[in-house]
């Protein structure tokens, strides 16, 4: 007796599915680097000191020049000096390098959240994380709580300001690009254009040279420039968050880096355990309660 039609049919199927199945099994199958999944390879692209970093073996960190305090200190990035500094350093132990295995490069402020390739495998200098920023590049989740504040001269009518309203008369000035610069043209809204300038040393000289009546930086600098750098210089108040979660400065990386999200790891560990606390309390100790504008 001859097998049916039907019968020959569904058995040279199942001999072609058993030896489509066996060559399957046989073939090359492509390993979770070859298919650049991160998700499921995590614990293998953040392995400690092993990441697809910008040199191998190094760690390339960048900040603009000079280099402020209490951020940095003696505009010596390297010397692991200063909040930043020191988080940064911080940051590289937990990915695994140490020191020696650290370089670092300077980058001008509005280059390191510009679009474009990035020469460094993540950038520190008080660069606060928004959504316009991130259409260009990546960010770590923050490192720093931050608010802004107003520095003036003392004895003039900017120092005497209480409130918002107060300010709107005045010629302030900031770093172009910064948040503080927002701050001026969205929350102070004053009647003449506020002064823009490439970097802060040139917005603090404006200021004592009475280009203009007050600067918006952020607090910790705020307390810095008073102290050590205008000394006949106020902190007028500070502004409060204009959202409802604080205003962070975060590590800016290279837009879609496949070193996110390692980096972000670290800082949130570094945050977990204390670490971020105590470099804060260590560093920036004296940017306390300052006067709320409203």
């Amino acid at each position: 007796m001859h097998p049916a039609p039907s019968a020959l049919r569904r058995a040279a199927a199942a001999a072609t599915i058993a030896l489509l199945a066996t060559a399957v099994g046989c073939a090359p199958q492509p390993d979770d680097k070859a298919s650049g999944g991160s998700s499921s390879s995590a614990g293998t692209t953040c392995a400690k000191g092993k990441l697809a970093t910008r040199t191998a073996g190094k760690l390339t960190i960048a900040t603009d020049e000079p280099a402020y305090e209490p951020w940095f200190k003696d505009d010596k990035p390297a010397n692991g000096e200063g909040f930043e500094s020191a988080v940064a350093y911080a940051v590289a132990k937990q990915l695994g390098y140490d020191r020696s295995a650290v370089v670092w490069q300077s980058v001008p402020f509005n280059k390191a959240f510009a679009p474009g390739v990035k020469t460094f495998d993540f950038d520190i200098n008080q660069v606060s994380i928004s959504a316009e920023r991130k259409k260009a590049v990546d960010f770590s989740s923050g490192y720093y709580d931050v608010r802004q504040a107003v520095v003036a001269l003392k004895g003039s009518k900017a120092a005497k300001a209480t409130s918002i309203a107060d300010l709107k008369s005045l010629k302030l000035g900031a770093q172009v690009g910064t948040t503080s610069l927002n701050y001026i043209s969205d929350v102070v809204k004053p009647s003449q254009e506020a002064a823009a300038f490439s970097k802060n040393d040139q917005a603090i000289s404006a200021l004592k040279n009475g280009q203009v009546d007050a600067i918006v930086v952020d607090l910790p600098t705020a307390f810095y420039v008073t102290a050590a750098q205008v000394t006949n210089a106020k902190i007028v108040g500070q502004f409060e968050n204009q959202s409802g979660t604080p205003e962070q400065f975060g590590l800016v990386l290279d837009k879609d880096s496949g070193l996110t999200s390692c980096v972000t790891s670290a800082v949130d560990a570094l945050r977990k355990d204390g670490t971020l606390a105590k470099l804060e309390k260590q560093w920036l100790s004296d940017a306390v309660d300052a006067p709320v504008l409203k």
